[in-house]
């Protein structure tokens, strides 16, 4: 259960940072920000693989950097569906996804230090 929950609370704490640091996104509350970290999570996980593999060849021809375009695409689809969330402006697009990513990381890892996540070797 902690394994799904964490994600989310990493994800929706995130976003609230960025609501405060970065102008091209806006969230009205706490819980537009819990729903907005569920509604990436199912994007990133149904729509985005697709996506990722119909923009394969122009991903390849861009040296990655189309990838940049997908994962705002993304971001930009999951404000979609929640209200309350709003990504707009170039800013947003862009660099919304690469702050996320980049706070969700630091969060995930600065949570889980606490847990010991390797199992246990039996000699």
């Amino acid at each position: 259960m902690l394994g799904v929950l964490l994600p989310a609370l990493v994800t929706a704490l995130s976003l609230l940072i960025l609501d405060w640091l970065l102008p091209g996104i806006t969230l009205d509350t706490v819980t537009a920000a819990l729903l907005a970290s569920v509604s990436i999570g199912l994007v990133n996980a149904i729509i985005k693989p697709v996506i990722g593999l119909l923009s394969l060849p122009l991903t390849i021809v861009t040296f990655g950097l189309f990838s940049l375009v997908v994962n705002g695409f993304c971001l930009w689809l999951a404000s979609l569906l929640v209200p309350g969330f709003h990504v707009h402006g170039l800013f947003g697009f862009l660099f919304g996804p690469i702050a996320l990513s980049f706070l969700g990381t630091t969060f995930g890892h600065y949570l889980a230090d606490g847990r010991d996540r390797s199992p246990e070797v039996i000699d």
